[in-house]
């Protein structure tokens, strides 16, 4: 089924309603926001990209697979904290065939806040990890770079997450960077493809995400 303009697989809890809390701040920033463009102002929109549901589900598989080999990292100084895991967990019950839900969104927030509210760089990455796994399945129909982060974006946090145990060893981001290839399919390639080159500047998990996207183009 293609997704075309990209909200076909939206649910009634998908729409947004329109706020300006802190909550509604946090899910735009995190690319949870996903209102459905009006047709007065689809002129002034990006070009569209053609997502089915079943690439959508290839994105989401991958960011799951990617943040569920840092989860350990959170969990270990964490124990008690579920937060994370429900996310990843989230992540892969699209990726296997479930419907995009409400769970999806609200297990990447609460996993984005345990990022928040823990004291270790290494476990707030592997929790922002898990949180872009769960916002994978709201992956935008829009060409735009912003877009890449919802498909690269828990295997760069997740690099990060490993980078950080290491001492902050960059030499262990590479790898993990280069693992995070080689578990790329055809068919994730080829969605990322469909998009424009992840930003050109930004932090150390930027950095590792421009590596992957540039490392994955060129397959």
């Amino acid at each position: 089924m293609a997704v075309g303009t990209g909200y076909l697989l939206s649910s009634h809890n998908d729409r947004s309603r329109g706020c300006s809390t802190r909550s509604c701040v946090f899910q735009e920033r995190n690319g949870l926001m996903h209102t459905p463009p009006r047709r007065e102002d689809m002129a002034n929109e990006p070009d569209t990209v053609e997502l089915s549901a079943t690439d959508l589900r290839e994105v989401a598989r991958y960011a799951a697979e990617s943040a569920q080999e840092v989860l350990s990292i959170f969990e270990e100084l964490h124990p008690d904290d579920q937060r994370p895991r429900v996310a990843v967990e989230a992540a892969w019950t699209f990726a296997e065939g479930g419907e995009r839900t409400n769970l999806q969104r609200t297990s990447a927030l609460a996993a984005h806040k345990a990022a928040q509210e823990t004291t270790s760089e290494a476990a707030r990455e592997a929790a922002r990890a898990a949180g872009h796994a769960a916002a994978a399945a709201y992956l935008h129909p829009l060409a735009k770079a912003t877009q890449v982060k919802h498909i690269l974006g828990a295997a760069a946090h997740a690099a990060h997450a490993a980078e950080l145990v290491a001492g902050g060893d960059h030499s262990v981001g590479a790898q993990r960077i280069e693992q995070a290839r080689q578990r790329a399919t055809p068919a994730l390639v080829a969605v990322l493809r469909r998009y424009p080159t992840a930003p050109s500047s930004g932090n150390r998990v930027a950095q590792l995400m421009r590596a992957l996207d540039a490392s994955l183009r060129s397959l």
